[in-house]
């Protein structure tokens, strides 16, 4: 079984936005999503943060941490492989505000934008929110600052690359 990943769209959709790769930094929002992230930071400038999230006890709330950067004066682009509720992204997006990021773009294969996913991404400090079409976004749900890329090609090209027989991880190569 072939996994197909959003990262060469994504990516290229930041590369045509024409930022200075040297202000950029790619920022993973969880632990979960360090390896995600490496792999866009080696396409986009290669700055890497982390926000290593904490709780204290299981009373006590979290308490998030930058590790890597510098966040200050740059341009930050969190990815994630779905955005749901948006509370972990919007957190994280907070942190990264508090650490001085000059913009903040939010990034992710599948949108679903659930219960308040909605109000959190327009309140919270984020330029942008970008997402494929994977799933159907509908009018109401939608943000001045959303852009839904489509995946329609990436799919083409997977598609005709199996019915010859050809190896689809070369779309992805340098690309994750």
């Amino acid at each position: 079984m072939d996994h197909l990943y959003a990262a060469p769209v994504l990516n290229q959709h930041f590369l045509d936005m024409g930022f200075d790769l040297d202000d950029v930094v790619v920022v993973s929002p969880d632990e979960g999503s360090i390896k995600r992230a490496v792999g866009h930071a080696k396409r986009l400038g290669n700055h890497l943060a982390i926000v290593d999230k904490r709780r204290k006890s299981a009373s006590e709330t979290q308490q998030a941490n930058i590790i890597g950067g510098p966040i200050e004066g740059r341009i930050a682009l969190m990815f994630d492989d779905m955005i749901s509720t948006a509370g972990s992204i919007c957190g994280a997006a907070q942190k990264v505000h508090d650490e001085g990021a000059k913009e903040i773009y939010v990034a992710a294969t599948h949108g679903v934008f659930s219960g308040e996913a909605i109000q959190r991404l327009k309140s919270a400090p984020i330029t942008g929110v970008v997402t494929t079409d994977t799933i159907p976004l509908p009018p109401e749900k939608t943000l001045e600052k959303f852009t839904v890329l489509t995946v329609a090609p990436l799919l083409g090209e997977a598609i005709k690359r199996i019915h010859h027989d050809e190896s689809i991880s070369d779309i992805f190569v340098s690309s994750r």
